[in-house]
């Protein structure tokens, strides 16, 4: 589904303006529709990052139907981008707190920009993707504060596969809380 999420989103709004979507998640935002952030990069290297809503049509039919049908006649109407900001005036991002399970995250431009995003996890690939985009683009690292940086910088002994590693790493720690429940304590009588 997201990958056809994708190459819709890329062939009706990023490849007419020349950009490369790079990556995208989803996001609750209180207008109606469904909103995405996504970070594409231009033909002049140039990183941005925007707020795309979906519009999502709804007509009812006459003949006494209940159902409603989602009509797509013009998918450029559809997508629309409703902010957008270069990366390299994102002075910081903040987790909020890296102890708690929260999708919620903010973007320092000129002013705060809080973002809210369907799971945790999709707030750490939109991190991971930002950080080497800051790297190789703006050769400068992102500022980043309350995140749990094992998660998003790859250390010597786990590359940057994103979720899969994350998702390895609890499953190793689990096993080894398993492994160490079931010895047996020598008692000293």
């Amino acid at each position: 589904m997201s990958s056809l999420l994708r190459e819709e989103m890329q062939r009706v709004l990023f490849r007419p303006a020349k950009h490369r979507l790079v990556e995208f998640i989803e996001i609750e935002e209180e207008s109606p529709g469904r909103h995405f952030l996504c970070v594409s990069v231009g033909s002049k290297k140039l990183v941005q990052l925007s707020i795309v809503q979906c519009q999502v049509f709804v007509m009812s039919h006459k003949s006494g139907s209940k159902r409603s049908h989602t009509k797509r006649s013009n998918l450029q109407d559809c997508y629309k981008k409703v902010e957008i900001w270069p990366l390299q005036d994102l002075t910081l991002v903040d987790g909020r707190d890296p102890d708690v399970d929260d999708p919620c995250f903010l973007l320092h431009f000129e002013t705060v920009r809080s973002v809210t995003a369907v799971s945790c996890s999709a707030k750490y690939t939109m991190v991971r993707a930002l950080v080497a985009l800051s790297d190789r683009y703006c050769h400068q690292s992102l500022n980043l504060q309350n995140f749990d940086h094992a998660y998003i910088k790859p250390t010597t002994y786990y590359s940057n596969r994103g979720d899969c590693v994350v998702l390895s790493q609890i499953c190793f720690y689990a096993f080894n809380l398993v492994c160490l429940s079931l010895c047996p304590v020598p008692m000293d009588v």
